[in-house]
């Protein structure tokens, strides 16, 4: 029998994203079939497939086909740094290189701006604006935009400063130096010594299957794991029952999925499926979060795996603290979930981690990928950025060139390259502008 459960209240709980769940946040742990659905308006169908927050099945699958999944899917997972808020507060550093503090921030910032400005009070001194600057952040009362940057050590050094205990003495200097000294030299330090990646704490998470088009990757691609790792193809089995699974019990939600699904090449979709991407986390603690990138319409699909030695491990709930409840999702149990407007994350795994082997799957359709064209366009654009990288006599090759510049697919450049490998009709499909332009620069010779 199912358990039906429509929350009472919706709470705020916007305070807890990026921080991590306990025990604290949720009243009751769900471990047994359930459908919860979010409080409906008032008169409205309570059990309304628009407020579905989960459906939760145990033991869903057979050891068999979990173990199988496992295997083909647990070596995407290695050490990352791009999860952003999901992998919870930063620790010191990553990669031996340290991150900028809100107080290093906000100080740059002091230096960075025009104090001629009304916003500054001249009658204090620089030493004591620093002063409230580093109260401010110790007493948690900040709203500093950093997350995630890091020093470039090899630019603190060359700069011939001494990395990790240089800060401090640099600020005592700056507060000697005239306004316009200071200005200069801040947004020197913020330029050169500052890397503009953004980087999370480290987690164990990686992607299989197929990827939209990125800025450095501007293409359509099977991710680095699929395409070089034939034994994914071991969790197909596991993908098509999961697939099996959401259509049958969230049909509405599935429909919507299939209907994007079908206007997508269907290369680029994992076999037997609406999905076109799995995140694979291994022993992963996410911090609260909303999922971003999948289907707006759609529905992520969350199920729990391990290996064929079976390391069980407790704890790890996931937790969705606007409801104030938990799941325990083990192994062989899925979970269908709104995770793009639900706010979630998981509980510490509280049995000790070189004892554990949990690892889970969120299966998805990534949204953008709508914007690629088919199988051989994709893999014709990829080949044209390779081409302008690898070709020294290219107009814009450098050293380091990724072969990528603005613009570059409005060019007759990339018409001519797209009619050479595509033929005609294919530059007509995705590029009806080309004619014109081609046409407008041989009138123009």
């Amino acid at each position: 029998m199912v358990k039906v459960v429509v929350a009472p209240t919706k709470f705020d709980a916007e305070h807890v994203i990026g921080q991590f769940i306990d025990e604290s946040h949720y009243d009751e742990v769900i471990d047994e079939d359930c459908d919860f659905y979010a409080p409906p308006p008032y008169g409205e169908d309570p059990h309304d497939e628009s407020r579905l927050i989960f459906k939760f099945r145990k033991n869903a699958f057979t050891e068999k086909e979990y173990v199988e999944a496992y295997l083909g899917l647990v070596a995407a997972a290695h050490p990352d740094t791009n999860r952003g808020l999901a992998a919870g507060p930063r620790g010191k550093g990553i990669n031996g290189r340290d991150f900028v503090t809100p107080t290093e921030y906000d100080i740059l910032l002091h230096f960075m701006t025009d104090r001629i400005s009304t916003l500054y009070d001249d009658d204090i001194t620089d030493a004591q604006h620093i002063e409230r600057i580093i109260d401010k952040n110790a007493s948690g009362n900040t709203k500093s935009a950093i997350r995630g940057f890091v020093w470039r050590r090899g630019a603190v050094e060359e700069a011939g400063l001494e990395y990790g205990n240089w800060f401090d003495q640099w600020v005592e200097q700056m507060c000697t130096l005239p306004k316009e000294v200071q200005l200069q030299r801040a947004t020197e330090i913020y330029d050169k010594l500052i890397t503009n990646t953004h980087y999370a704490a480290e987690s164990i998470s990686g992607v299989a299957g197929f990827y939209d088009r990125y800025p450095r990757n501007p293409y359509g691609r099977v991710t680095s794991y699929s395409a070089a790792n034939p034994k994914w193809e071991r969790a197909f089995p596991y993908l098509k029952r999961l697939n099996e699974y959401f259509r049958e019990l969230v049909p509405g939600k599935y429909a919507a999925q299939k209907l994007a699904a079908d206007k997508l090449d269907p290369r680029f979709l994992v076999p037997d499926s609406v999905f076109t991407t799995i995140t694979v986390n291994k022993n992963f603690r996410t911090a609260a979060h909303r999922d971003a990138g999948d289907l707006s319409e759609g529905f992520s699909n969350l199920a729990a795996l391990t290996g064929p030695e079976g390391k069980a491990w407790t704890g790890a709930y996931l937790t969705f603290p606007e409801y104030r409840v938990a799941v325990n999702v083990r192994p062989g149990d899925l979970l269908l979930v709104n995770n793009h407007e639900g706010i979630h994350g998981n509980s510490a795994i509280t049995s000790p981690i070189e004892e554990s082997d949990r690892c889970t799957l969120v299966c998805y359709f990534r949204e953008k990928m709508l914007e690629l064209g088919s199988w051989e366009y994709e893999h014709i654009r990829k080949d044209f950025v390779e081409s302008r990288r690898m070709n020294k006599e290219h107009a814009e090759w450098r050293a380091n060139w990724n072969g990528i510049s603005p613009r570059m697919w409005e060019t007759r450049e990339w018409y001519e390259y797209c009619t050479e490998k595509g033929g005609e009709d294919m530059l007509n499909k995705y590029h009806p502008e080309a004619n014109v332009v081609v046409s407008s620069l041989e009138d123009f010779f």
